[in-house]
């Protein structure tokens, strides 16, 4: 997902096409707004308090060190 935005931003870098680093900024808002506003809330109903957990533990986006474990206990 993140690499098509990365493409998209690196071909604007490469080639001085503005248009395509707004294609990739575009890209990132939709798929940040799919993320947000479909995926976690479904997650959220499908698996409720352990992944309301998860998401306290870890970031959005960029990734972290974190105590999460994915093991039962």
């Amino acid at each position: 997902m993140w690499g098509v935005v990365l493409v998209a931003v690196s071909e604007a870098i490469l080639s001085g096409r503005i248009v395509l680093f707004g294609y990739g900024v575009f890209l990132a808002i939709g798929y940040h707004l799919f993320v947000r506003f479909y995926e976690e809330p479904t997650l959220r109903r499908k698996f409720g308090e352990e992944y309301v957990q998860y998401c306290a533990a870890v970031s959005r986006w960029l990734p972290q060190r974190s105590s999460f474990s994915t093991r039962s206990k």
